[in-house]
């Protein structure tokens, strides 16, 4: 050991690289990588470690030390316990059913209440998303949309870089703001600025809104701020781990997000339950999709037994909403159906899709929802990450290809 420092027993390279198991080059790689720190010799020639620093990356490298494919973050985000999940200890449906979106939001960034919180648009960001909005081609989508306004409002901001946590926290509600102020409005806008639901509502029908009505889109927002380790939120925190800036960390977000498998979920129940409609009944519908091999969207969740309880409380608001009745009652009647064959439940997707069926909303609208809503959370997980080790998310390939030398091609 070459020294015991003020901070504990430092080692050699050649000593760290034998505890490692891997060549000196390697351990200048993990330097590199931030997965380890060096400092200089005394009398400036070569380099020395912390011992506890690796040893604690030895345990890390060892495949024993935790299970294949088990990566575990430390989150006081979200947490999901049962049938209930929880926002920094707090009962995350029962929240939304008392705050308005931006409220739960501040909540979520910072664990503090914030009555009567709004977020405000700052206007050169706005006018670039705008523009690069517009000059979309007619047939592009809105996630088309929000991912170019991302990047055009990133582009007006030289601060981006600073991630300083009150920065950040300033340019996320800016941002959240520009994304919904950015889409074409399809309705009468509501005068004033008011709340995300009350701006959010016109881009995405024709159709007037009423109370109820602002009040589950608002209620769906605030619901779908977080939800642990989601894909798109793990996307997010391998960028911030990468030190990524906001904007950029919400667009990997956005990224993984438009898959079927993710927030596009919602557009698939919306297509099934206007089909459920169309044909009076959903026994019809329910069969096509099993005898085609497809799974019956908005049915199921890998992390409840029983009914999503983002789709309860959507449901309970819907029961609010006279245009509602009967999207809402094509779900139950597809939950029914499917019952006899399987046991699944309503999940939030389905709860998205009897609003945006009942209010004349396309059926990328619970996409669109669920993205605003998330680029919250998004946030959140990246300030988290941005107090980690940066880029600690480093895993070895196994690589399965032939084996060298081969002959050149």
């Amino acid at each position: 050991m070459t020294d015991q420092g003020e901070d504990g027993p430092r080692l050699t390279t050649r000593e760290a690289a034998e505890r490692l198991g891997v060549k000196a080059e390697t351990v200048y790689a993990y330097v590199s990588r931030g997965q380890l720190t060096s400092r200089r010799s005394p009398g400036g020639r070569g380099s020395t470690f912390d011992a506890r620093e690796v040893d604690a990356l030895a345990r890390k490298a060892r495949p024993e030390s935790r299970p294949a494919g088990d990566l575990v973050f430390r989150t006081g985000i979200t947490l999901i316990d049962g049938e209930r999940y929880y926002f920094r200890g707090v009962d995350a449906v029962a929240l939304a059913e008392r705050y308005a979106y931006e409220e739960v939001v501040h909540w979520v960034w910072t664990g503090r209440p914030a009555p009567g919180a709004r977020f405000t648009t700052p206007p050169e960001p706005l006018e670039a998303a705008r523009r690069a909005v517009g000059a979309l081609p007619g047939h592009a989508g809105t996630m088309d949309r929000l991912r170019v306004a991302v990047i055009a409002a990133s582009a007006t901001d030289p601060l981006r870089f600073d991630l300083d946590r009150e920065m950040v926290l300033s340019t996320a509600g800016g941002l959240i703001s520009t994304l919904v102020d950015a889409l074409p409005v399809v309705g009468r806008p509501h005068p004033g600025e008011g709340g995300i639901a009350r701006r959010l509502w016109p881009r995405l029908t024709g159709r007037p809104s009423d109370d109820a009505s602002l009040l589950v889109l608002d209620r769906a927002l605030a619901l779908l701020i977080d939800h642990d380790l989601a894909a798109s939120t793990l996307a997010v925190r391998v960028a911030a781990s990468a030190r990524a800036h906001p904007y950029a960390v919400v667009s990997a977000g956005l990224g993984a997000l438009e898959g079927p498998l993710h927030g596009a979920a919602s557009g698939l129940a919306h297509r099934m339950l206007s089909e459920v409609l169309e044909r009076g009944g959903a026994a019809p519908v329910v069969a096509d999709h099993l005898r085609a091999g497809r799974r019956v969207p908005g049915l199921g969740h890998r992390l409840y037994r029983g009914e999503d309880p983002r789709a309860q409380a959507l449901f309970t608001a819907l029961t609010e909403v006279p245009a509602a009745g009967p999207a809402l009652a094509a779900a139950r009647d597809v939950v029914a159906t499917t019952a006899r064959h399987t046991a699944l439940h309503a999940n939030v997707d389905l709860a998205l899709a009897v609003l945006s069926v009942a209010s004349g909303m396309p059926a990328e609208a619970g996409e669109t929802v669920f993205a605003v809503a998330r680029t919250a959370g998004w946030i959140a997980h990246a300030l988290e990450e941005y107090e980690e080790r940066p880029l600690r998310m480093r895993p070895s390939g196994q690589y399965n290809g032939p084996r060298p030398p081969r002959p050149l091609p």
